[in-house]
């Protein structure tokens, strides 16, 4: 059986449902290939949930790492959504859009056109953000100016995703982000616009209650167009002729054909596996494998990268946490308040206050990320402290270290083998330490004092390099944040794997257009640069103009070179 639309697009996920939309806009036919299901239900819709369906076999693709040398032969979950949506459906909502600077390091590395400049208009064609007023008095309780303009020409508020801030209703969330002032950092009115350095109110993909995922914003719009359709299956290989793409052929036999052309948005996972599958990566590793190979390109699977984190939990002196609502009939009146009225606690993903902070002076911009969350609990619902306590997500933004990802088989339905290499560069262990000593001088400020009974991880007995070190290889979590594995560059690059329009080099017909074509990990949560390249590389394949160049100027810490804050 073979279907036929101008363009197939693999994956319905952030990039590929922000490329099908302005592709049907542009008066397109679309066939979206994705093997997911649908994301109705509450534990996808409800932020509340979000720990949920990260961990449920029927939203997520279930991968894991290969056990990691460097954490003692760990073996770290990797979710990704196998639904409509794809991982902006499961993902934990958090609206980022990295630091001006990463995208110049794009640039600078071989990305012509994706400057901050560059792709400034797209973030801002892309957002409906409601945060102007709160902004304004995000931090009114710190008793300290926060830094930075709002909104200008820095956010857009007419675009297709719903961007928003939690009430912050639990006091813990302006004691955090007033303990950062009382710490010496700046405090800043929208990390999402001019100034991304110090303390604030958190962002999110949240809109009246529900999540707003890439599916909402972009996918059900486009399909109700008439002009796109959402194909279940699972996608096997692109299908070539003499070097073109011509569509997908799908492991129950179907062949979905592209009269223009064929675009990967499966993941930083699996678009390189449907590339190696194609014929169309590492030569000897495709050999390996029995697939015959089209275009050598060393680069596809290579430069993975990710964010990890750690959880530093503290007990709490009042019971102003999560924790009452802990149990059966808690989580019962939660879910019915969200039900009946889409408010309550079940209507906020909990990530209501954050910070982005230079690690030590000399650092330009920011390279560690804070999310503050009223519960000590991991990702999965395990490892709850006993009683109400609280906890801060904190991480280094850009390790050196790097993995890949390589075929198990040359079976579709494998899920690709995958090795981060976490903590093999030694400056990771000196970053996590630093993150670990200055967010305890954060959590020791007045606005905390009042909160914090005791730390409960790492512990007060954690203070040398040596129990900071053991304690960071057993508990470091993955952010969930993979991408690189289809580097952007020159064609000239022979590392690169596609061209700065995100076309495929060595074959014709192909492009990708997902997280897997950043060259370098952005500073904070990825969903928001992979809208952002999905909208990008609609442009591209339309053959548009790019947007007009936004010329604005982050705020840069004038003491950088001297001051550590």
């Amino acid at each position: 059986m073979t279907m036929e639309a101008d363009f197939v697009v693999v994956g319905a996920g952030s990039g590929g449902s922000a490329v099908a939309y302005r592709l049907a806009e542009a008066g397109h036919s679309v066939i979206v290939v994705e093997y997911g299901g649908s994301d109705a239900g509450p534990f996808i819709q409800m932020p509340g949930a979000l720990s949920y369906p990260m961990n449920m076999s029927r939203y997520d693709w279930g991968m894991q790492t290969e056990p990691e040398p460097h954490l003692g032969g760990r073996v770290l979950a990797c979710p990704r959504g196998k639904v409509v949506g794809g991982s902006s459906s499961i993902n934990g909502m958090a609206y980022v859009r990295g630091h001006a600077h990463d995208y110049d390091h794009w640039a600078e590395q071989g990305a012509d056109g994706w400057g901050f400049a560059d792709v400034l208009p797209y973030f801002r064609r892309m957002e409906c953000w409601h945060g102007a007023e709160d902004a304004e008095a995000a931090q009114s309780t710190a008793g300290i100016a926060p830094n930075g303009p709002t909104g200008g020409g820095w956010r857009g508020t007419d675009g297709p995703l719903h961007v928003s801030r939690g009430a912050r209703d639990n006091p813990l969330f302006d004691a955090f982000i007033q303990a950062g002032g009382q710490a010496g950092y700046p405090l800043t009115r929208d990390y999402n616009g001019a100034q991304q350095e110090g303390f604030g109110a958190m962002e999110a993909t949240i809109w009246r209650g529900t999540r707003w995922s890439a599916a909402k914003a972009y996918l059900k719009p486009a399909q109700a167009t008439g002009r796109v359709r959402l194909v279940r299956g699972l996608a096997a290989r692109v299908v070539f002729n003499e070097g073109w793409a011509e569509g997908v052929a799908l492991t129950d036999g179907r062949v979905i054909r592209a009269r223009r052309e064929v675009v990967l948005a499966a993941s930083s996972l699996n678009t390189p596996k449907l590339l190696m599958l194609s014929g169309i990566g590492p030569a000897g590793h495709l050999a390996e494998h029995g697939i015959t190979v089209l275009a050598d390109r060393p680069g596809v699977g290579a430069n993975l990268q990710d964010h990890l984190e750690l959880y530093l939990q503290y007990a709490s002196r009042q019971p102003v946490t999560l924790f009452r609502y802990w149990n059966l009939p808690g989580k019962a009146w939660v879910g019915a308040r969200w039900l009946f009225t889409g408010t309550g606690p079940g209507a906020s993903n909990q990530f209501e206050a954050c910070a982005f902070i230079r690690s030590r002076a000399g650092v330009d911009y920011p390279d560690i990320q804070y999310h503050f969350l009223p519960i000590a609990v991991r990702y999965d619902g395990q490892a709850v402290a006993e009683g109400h306590g609280f906890q801060v997500h904190v991480g280094p933004m850009r390790s050196k270290s790097r993995g890949h990802v390589r075929l198990r088989s040359a079976d579709p339905a494998d899920n690709p083998l995958i090795r981060f290499n976490y903590m093999s560069h030694p400056d990771d262990w000196d970053e996590f330490r630093r993150c670990i000593r200055l967010t305890r001088e954060v959590m020791a400020q007045p606005a905390m004092e009042p909160f914090v009974a005791k730390e409960l991880q790492p512990g007060a007995d954690a203070q040398d390099d040596a129990a900071l070190d053991n304690f960071i290889r057993q508990h470091v979590e993955s952010a969930y944040h993979p991408c690189g594995t289809a580097r952007m560059g020159r064609a000239s690059d022979p590392m690169a794997v596609v061209d700065p329009e995100g076309r495929v080099i060595g074959v014709n017909g192909l492009r990708v257009a997902d997280s897997s074509i950043f060259p370098r990990i952005t500073n904070g949560n990825l969903n928001a640069p992979s809208i952002m390249v999905g909208e990008k590389i609609a442009d591209h394949i339309l053959e548009r103009q790019p947007l007009p160049r936004a010329n604005l100027e982050p705020w840069i810490n004038p003491d950088w070179r001297v001051a550590q804050r």
